[in-house]
Formats: C-alpha cells, structure tokens, sequence
C-alpha cells in the first residue's frame, strides 16, 4: 500500500482539484434540478478526461515543459498570448468563487467570525504554504487534502437513496430537448474538462523530474520510460475515476435530497450544505460543508499554480515549487497576485453566480484551441520524438476536443439567446 500511495501524485491531485467547490455547486444543481437524470455524464466524460490528461502528463513527462512551453517553443507568440491570459483570467474567476464557497462553509459550521476574515485565512494560508514548505513535502500535503472528497461517500451513507434509480440514470442517458437540460450538460462537460487541469498536471511532471535526481525527461533518457509512462497511466486513471465518483456522489445525494424536495435552485455549495441539513441530518450537512473546504485547500493552489506555471513559461521565467521564492520571484509573486485578486473578486459588487459563469465561458473558449495544441503536439514527432501518443489515443483525445467544441458552441449559442430572448 506504501509503494502504490507513492506511486500517486500528479494525477491524483489533478483530479481530485477537479471537485472545486464551483464543481460541487454544479453537481449539486444538476441534481436537485434534474434528479437521476444527469448521472450518465459522469460516465461519459471518465474516457475523455482520462485521455487528454494522459497525454498532457505525457508531454511534461517526454519534453521536461509544460504546455505553455512547449507551445512557445513550437508555436508562434500570437497563438500562446491570448491563451494565457485568458486562462489567467478564468483561474482568477475560478478562485474567487472557490474561497468565497470556502468561506461561507465555515461559517455555516463556525458562524461566530464573518466570512471576510476566513476568504482572508484561506488566501494567505494557500500562498504561503508552498513558500514554508519543501516540494516534496507540500506535494504530499495536497495528496492528503484529496481525502477530504471521502466525505460525499460519508454522505450517500447518511441519505436515503433509490440505487434502482441511480442505476438507470448512469447506464442509461436520459435526453431532453428543454434548453436547460443542456445548459446543465455543457456545464458538467466545462466543470469536469478544464484547461488548468491540462497545464497543472504536464507541469508536475515536469517537477517530478527536478525533484528526483534520477529521474529526467524521457527524450534525454528513454530507458526509463516503460516506469515513467505506466506510472503516469496509472496515476491518471484513478485521479479521474476519484474525480467522476465524487462528482457522481454529490449528484446522486442531492437528487435523492433536495430533488426530491423540488429544491431546484442551488447556486452555490454552500447553500447546497446548508439545503441537505433539514432533509437529511446535521451529518449529512456537516460532512457536505467539510469536503467544501477541503476541496477547496486543494483546488485554490492549483488555480493559482497553474495560471503561475502558463504565464511564467510563456514569459521564459524560472517556475515551479521545487524553488525556493528567491529563486522563482515572479513564479510566486504571480501566485500572490492570483490569490489577491480572486479575494477582492468576493469584496467587488460580482455575484458569485455571474463569476462562475464568465469563468464557464473564458475555459470554454480556452479549452478546445488548447485541446487541439495538445493533440498536434503528442502526435508530433519532432516533439515526442519516440514517445509520440499512439493512434487509438490520439483518436480518442479528438473525439474529446470535438465534443468540448460543440459544447462550448452550444453554451455560447444559448447565452446569446437567452440574452436576446
């Protein structure tokens, strides 16, 4: 068990970072709105997730860059710059609305302190973590947090739940021609598919190889790829299988709770917490606003380190949390940066909901081009070298980028039209 623990890293904590409290609002909204129905897209998206953040370990892994890199090598500046920014921009959205959840957990649980003082505890506590500590130690830190999502599982056992249902609902896709009904869908795709997580986990593979002497890119030591790539296939399978079944618990515990009670507006997790207490028990509350905090110590720092990993390699600075901050200035002054503005987002007049929807819409349009960046740049041999991703593969990470692609159309297609409607 020791050696399969250490064996997990990168994709782990990619994955469980994917169950953000804005990814648990969305859940949790999926199911009080739409019951069971939407439990097949957890199992839809497991393939598709798995494939690009595969292959975007790969690269780190193969190349010794993360994608920012390895686009600024390959590709011209125009086409790098707009991406940055604009994932910059959606992390900071991103964040704001995951310490503002975070903060309004706690003081569902603690109501003495207001919930200023605790957007301010996490964001210093998130910034300065990885400054105190070591890599090493600060990554086995974020590999612990991903435990907190065991409290969704510690819910469905507290809730009532009709598995019959929840099993048509999974092997069974449920249609509907109702516009919200597929609003609902892309949000999910958005939620579970995000261009962080692409960037995040090629950079820590990238870190594996300066924290460990031994091991290097594998272009520069092909010998230890069978290790390296296995484990990385591995470590990705699990971190998105733990990412899917949280996602999956929270849908079927507020299906089988608030859909139940036709509590159908949720637009928060905090307010989806507060909603479970008088249907299903102060446990179920607790446990529910415990993982919202949880999740959210682990996903604000890799919001923040991914948009500080994609601007400091598009700007050629010296990244990552194997240096310490004299070393790496701008890194983790672009860490602070982050952290600042995504408080102050909670403090400007934006509602939450507003926030996480112009962060929906900025990975959507960051997404799919980066998806197809990814692709060329696995199935290229002048840039894997040996290590280009396999056909099978790369046909599945296509199918990936054209279902973001019509998702995202048709997420945009829908605001204009509600917009004008």
């Amino acid at each position: 068990m020791r050696r399969w623990w250490s064996s997990l890293g990168a994709g782990l904590v990619t994955g469980a970072a994917d169950d953000d409290p804005s990814g648990i609002a969305t859940y949790s909204q999926a199911g009080a709105q739409f019951g069971y129905q939407l439990a097949w897209t957890m199992l839809f998206t497991y393939p598709l997730m798995v494939v690009i953040q595969d292959i975007s370990a790969r690269i780190g892994r193969v190349t010794g860059r993360g994608i920012a890199g390895n686009i600024r090598a390959h590709y011209p500046g125009w086409v790098l710059q707009p991406i940055v920014w604009l994932l910059f921009a959606a992390n900071i959205l991103n964040l704001g609305a995951d310490l503002g959840a975070m903060a309004e957990a706690v003081r569902l649980l603690v109501p003495a302190l207001s919930g200023w003082v605790w957007i301010i505890f996490f964001g210093l506590a998130c910034t300065l973590l990885p400054i105190l500590l070591s890599h090493r130690i600060y990554v086995g830190v974020l590999k612990w947090l991903t435990l907190a999502l065991f409290a969704y599982f510690g819910v469905l056992a507290v809730v009532h739940i009709d598995w019959a249902r929840v099993a048509r609902g999974v092997l069974i896709p449920h249609w509907s021609f109702d516009v919200q009904f597929w609003l609902m869908v892309m949000a999910i795709l958005g939620t579970t598919i995000s261009p962080y997580l692409f960037f995040w986990q090629a950079t820590q593979e990238v870190e594996d190889t300066k924290a460990h002497a031994q091991r290097q890119p594998l272009r520069s030591k092909p010998s230890q790829a069978a290790s390296a790539l296995a484990r990385i296939r591995l470590d990705t399978l699990i971190g998105m299988a733990l990412s899917n079944l949280v996602g999956l618990a929270i849908l079927i515990a507020t299906a089988g709770t608030l859909g139940q009670a036709r509590i159908e507006h949720v637009q928060t997790a905090a307010q989806a917490a507060e909603a479970l207490r008088p249907l299903a028990g102060d446990a179920a509350f607790a446990l529910f606003a415990l993982g919202i905090v949880g999740t959210g110590l682990l996903s604000v720092p890799v919001l923040a380190g991914s948009a500080a990993y994609a601007l400091g390699e598009a700007c050629r600075w010296p990244v990552g949390f194997s240096r310490r901050p004299l070393q790496a200035k701008a890194f983790y002054t672009t860490i602070a940066l982050a952290m600042l503005l995504g408080s102050l987002v909670n403090f400007a007049a934006i509602n939450p909901m507003q926030a996480l929807l112009w962060a929906a819409v900025l990975n959507g349009v960051v997404a799919v081009p980066v998806m197809v960046l990814i692709v060329k740049i696995a199935a290229s041999r002048r840039i894997m070298d040996r290590f280009v991703v396999p056909a099978p593969w790369l046909v599945l990470a296509w199918v990936a980028t054209g279902v973001m692609a019509v998702a995202t159309l048709g997420w945009l297609l829908s605001m204009v039209a509600m917009r004008t409607a």
